[in-house]
């Protein structure tokens, strides 16, 4: 039996698990047994039960003993299904990141508006399951969902007209990005929780030292900014992806022109 092996700062590591095994239950090749009594658990209720728990209680709170618990079995009955919390992981990892079979929600068809979805649809991702968070990626294991959803976007952005180590790093750009952005709003969440102080009680604490600060002279530029610089109503998600966008829009034209030349 196998663990999942903790990283650094509370994660947990993909990949850590046997990667052959993990393989083998990701794309069903494993051999099935043809005789005995039918099981009473499935891969799929144990996968769908682990991220239930995970969502719930992060993964701090997932073990196999919780997930069994949580599908009113005993513990050694999972591992007739997968050989311990790391292979577990790594299935539930494939597992959220199942794309969409709306083609709707994947833009309007064109690459940008692909990136675009990729990106709102990762982030929202990353708010339903935030134990995502706390998983180092670095080394995913592939299975179906994620190279399946990796398939839909390439097909859409292959247009672009850039090399293929070009393609895959525009999708390495967005998703870190979303990455970033969805953490801030974690650790938001998670201050938030742990202090009692709601982000709008925590910033009036030091307004009285802050003014003070401001009216020294020391920062004038901060000191000029409008009242709304820090305001919340400004979507900073928004406008970073489109600047992302426009900027992969100069280079997709750039090289549009360069093909176009006579002597290109």
């Amino acid at each position: 039996m196998t663990s999942g092996t903790s990283g650094s700062g509370g994660t947990e590591t993909s990949g850590s698990g046997d990667i052959a095994r993990t393989l083998e239950l990701l794309w069903d090749t494993g051999r099935r047994p043809s005789r005995g009594p039918k099981p009473t658990l499935t891969l799929d209720r144990i996968v769908e039960a682990a991220i239930r728990v995970a969502d719930a209680e992060g993964l701090e709170g997932l073990s196999m003993r919780r997930v069994a618990a949580e599908l009113g079995t005993g513990t050694m009955s999972l591992y007739r299904y997968v050989p311990g919390k790391g292979e577990l992981l790594d299935l539930m990892l494939d597992r959220v990141q199942r794309p969409s079979d709306n083609p709707a929600d994947l833009g309007d068809g064109g690459w940008r508006g692909a990136l675009e979805a990729l990106a709102r649809a990762t982030l929202a991702l990353y708010r339903r399951h935030p134990w995502l968070l706390h998983v180092n990626q670095s080394r995913p294991i592939l299975g179906p969902s994620a190279l399946d959803g990796m398939e839909k976007v390439l097909t859409l952005i292959r247009p672009m007209g850039l090399s293929d180590p070009e393609l895959v790093s525009a999708i390495i750009m967005i998703d870190g990005y979303v990455v970033g952005a969805a953490r801030t709003q974690l650790y938001q969440q998670e201050a938030e929780r742990r202090t009692g102080l709601t982000d709008a009680e925590f910033w009036q604490a030091q307004v009285p030292v802050l003014e003070k600060v401001m009216a020294s002279g020391r920062y004038p530029v901060m000191a000029s900014l409008s009242e709304d610089a820090f305001g919340t109503e400004f979507d900073h998600f928004e406008f970073g992806l489109q600047r992302i966008l426009d900027g992969l829009e100069v280079l997709v034209k750039d090289r549009e022109a360069a093909a176009a030349r006579p002597d290109s």
